[in-house]
């Protein structure tokens, strides 16, 4: 089994997060991983998106060329990532900010919304990635919640907290 992911959205979005996550998941479940960011110039506001490459075979390269998963978290992204994705693979759309019409094999949720209902816009990544594992069986839902609480600033309980709610509204969609 290869699990080829690109997140892609704008900096600040949590889009390096999202991947390191589920990077971090990976690791917890015995799998080959890499991880491959890429930052626009402009950093928060600009163009960023992630590699993310699960196997459980080793990875010759982190690159993706064609992703079997791809995670969108606005239009310029969906723009930008949409002939990247592989003919049967899945695409899961932040429909806050992306208008995905009727594209075949494409999820939608409205992350950016759950998150400003969680009272924390910075959450939409993670409601992301609760629709992705409930997708996709490939990293279990106790490691990604490991990996969260492994990556969570000890002094701010609160965003662990709100980080785990946002990632089971996601499933829930």
């Amino acid at each position: 089994m290869t699990e080829r992911l690109i997140i892609a959205g704008s900096g600040g979005q949590g889009i390096m997060l999202l991947g390191k996550v589920l990077a971090e998941a990976a690791l917890l479940s015995n799998k080959f991983v890499t991880w491959l960011p890429a930052y626009g110039p402009e950093v928060r506001g600009g163009a960023a998106h992630c590699m993310v490459i699960i196997s459980d075979d080793e990875i010759g390269s982190p690159y993706i060329d064609q992703a079997d998963t791809l995670i969108i978290m606005n239009q310029l992204s969906l723009a930008k990532f949409i002939n990247r994705r592989k003919d049967n693979g899945l695409m899961i759309i932040n429909s806050s900010l992306a208008e995905s019409g009727k594209l075949a094999k494409a999820i939608t949720g409205k992350f950016t919304d759950i998150a400003i209902g969680l009272g924390n816009i910075k959450v939409a990544n993670m409601a992301a990635l609760g629709m992705y594992l409930a997708h996709k069986k490939i990293i279990s839902l106790k490691n990604i919640e490991k990996a969260m609480r492994k990556m969570a600033p000890k002094d701010k309980p609160e965003l662990l907290k709100v980080n785990l709610e946002a990632l089971k509204k996601g499933m829930e969609i």
